[in-house]
């Protein structure tokens, strides 16, 4: 079963990046002047069944009146499909558009986008051949501290806030004026530096920035198809949907020619380890 599980997973990631390279052969991105660029670690603890916290880097790109947020991995991710695209002219006369054979791209846990904005916070991710997107007002109930403190030589405040059930601390850097940080926390009088909820299961922090006389004449790159054509939802129904779009995968890949026998006792033991783990889920969120 372990064979059958591997070469499954790897079939169905196959076929995602494929789809995902025909949603965005346009090669457009969001010409925006780059203010700041900085990659924050997440330690995060998917789990209460163990201690394990998975790691991972994030780039928060700052512009004019924007700054996009998503995983490092996913970033790079688009860079190697751009430079791994094969068009083919079938003999019909029409086009297909794919990528060249043996191609690896970085893995990763999350394939969302994140853009904040002084009026919203606005979540992107795909869904097969879709993006799907939902808007947040900008954390307004933030509670500022008298207290500071140096992190990574950067003088930091603290502030603390209630967000989706969980309590969260954050060091923010006034120094840096630059009212952003990583995920959706957002609306600080300076840069989150670091923010980690009460319990220690999600930890952000800052780990590297370029300097501003690096950043002079540079544009923000990020791919169009990320967020733009987005059809427009509630947060629970982005999530719905993609719990449907892991159920269909089975199709999908007989829809490649892939045994549909096979697909349909994973995705049956996947859906029953999934109601196995479901007590021991730890989400960002967990309201």
């Amino acid at each position: 079963m372990k064979s059958s599980t591997f070469n499954y997973h790897k079939k169905l990631f196959q076929l995602f990046i494929l789809l995902y390279s025909i949603l965005s052969y346009s090669q457009s991105y969001k010409q925006d002047t780059l203010r700041g660029e900085f990659t924050y670690r997440l330690k995060a603890k998917f789990s209460t069944r163990t201690d394990y916290r998975n790691e991972e880097l994030f780039t928060l790109l700052i512009g004019d009146k924007h700054a996009f947020f998503a995983s490092s991995n996913s970033l790079k991710r688009d860079s190697v499909l751009d430079n791994s695209r094969v068009t083919t002219h079938n003999s019909d006369g029409s086009i297909t558009l794919g990528v060249k054979k043996g191609t690896s791209t970085p893995e990763t846990n999350f394939n969302f986008t994140i853009i904040q904005s002084n009026e919203n916070i606005q979540y992107f991710a795909p869904v097969v051949m879709s993006v799907l997107t939902y808007k947040e007002s900008v954390i307004k109930n933030w509670k500022l501290v008298d207290e500071t403190k140096i992190i990574n030589t950067i003088h930091c405040k603290k502030a603390e806030v209630i967000f989706k059930g969980r309590n969260w601390i954050a060091w923010y850097s006034p120094e840096i004026p630059l009212p952003y940080g990583p995920y959706k926390f957002s609306g600080l009088p300076g840069l989150i530096i670091k923010i980690t909820d009460d319990k220690g299961d999600y930890d952000f922090e800052l780990i590297k920035s370029v300097s501003g006389s690096k950043l002079k004449g540079k544009l923000i790159n990020i791919r169009k198809s990320r967020y733009t054509e987005a059809i427009e939802t509630t947060q629970q129904k982005l999530k719905q949907a993609l719990r449907n779009a892991d159920g269909n995968a089975a199709a999908i890949l007989a829809s490649y020619g892939t045994t549909i026998i096979k697909g349909q006792e994973i995705i049956r033991q996947r859906e029953k380890e999934r109601e196995q783990n479901k007590q021991y889920e730890n989400p960002i969120e967990l309201e």
